[in-house]
């Protein structure tokens, strides 16, 4: 299996925290490592053996982090650029990385959500086309999901707190043999001016025709998806110091 993390955003609501550093390159609490390096170190303690980055805002820096901190590993790695970053959102990173993934199952992750690692595991495992991990509790500015019939079948940040299921945390495993019709309804709207939305929109109508999106539990496990400075705060004190980087069998 590999992993997919998208990391092109400039992250312009977090620009007072981070300056000029891509937002996957902020610190956990004032030490060395960073978000991308928690997603990482957690990728590989579940066994992903490959890891594809997309970059685009200070790609540089993103490249020679890895490159430098994980040098006798370098080859693990794949860095996908997306040169139109400053005016798509991340359905044009996640399109980008189609030859890449080359219809192998993935795991693809927001660049700016942390998280215990253990929280992965039950997705990896999943064999359902499409694997959601959500939180059962709500969170405000991300997006939710309505569950039905132990399926997903509804995502937005428009979902209500009267009607949600869950709180989407960013991160989403996709089997191999959902993958022909996934990036064909990728490129569809691409192709149709869509290339501002997120790549959920494909997934939610794969969802319609009937495909199985289903979902696995944070299991109340920390994590947090850091968008703003309030969201770094909240992190800072209730979810860093909480996570673990001991190895997970998957």
């Amino acid at each position: 299996m590999k992993a997919l993390i998208l990391a092109a955003g400039r992250g312009t609501r977090i620009r007072s925290v981070h300056g000029d550093r891509p937002k996957c390159l902020i610190p956990c609490n004032g030490s060395a490592s960073t978000i991308l390096d928690h997603q990482i170190e957690s990728l590989f303690s579940v066994g992903i053996a490959k890891i594809g980055i997309v970059v685009g805002y200070e790609k540089d820096q993103i490249i020679q982090h890895v490159v430098t901190k994980y040098r006798d590993r370098r080859r693990r790695f794949c860095f996908i650029e997306n040169p139109m970053f400053a005016t798509t959102n991340n359905i044009y990173s996640f399109w980008l990385a189609r030859m890449w993934l080359n219809g192998e199952p993935f795991v693809c992750l927001n660049g700016d959500v942390v998280f215990d690692t253990r929280i992965l595991v039950p997705a990896l495992e999943s064999v359902a086309p499409i694997t959601m991990i959500v939180d059962p509790e709500w969170r405000d500015e991300t997006m939710k999901v309505i569950i039905s019939e132990d399926r997903v079948i509804r995502m937005s940040k428009r979902i209500l707190q009267s009607e949600f299921s869950g709180t989407y945390i960013g991160i989403t495993s996709f089997a191999a043999d959902v993958q022909e019709e996934l990036f064909a309804k990728i490129n569809n709207l691409i192709r149709t001016g869509h290339e501002n939305d997120f790549f959920n929109v494909a997934v939610q109508q794969l969802a319609d025709e009937g495909v199985r999106v289903s979902f696995t539990s944070t299991g109340h496990l920390p994590w947090a998806e850091i968008d703003d400075p309030g969201d770094l705060a909240f992190a800072r004190l209730s979810v860093f110091p909480r996570l673990t980087s001991r190895s997970v069998a998957a």
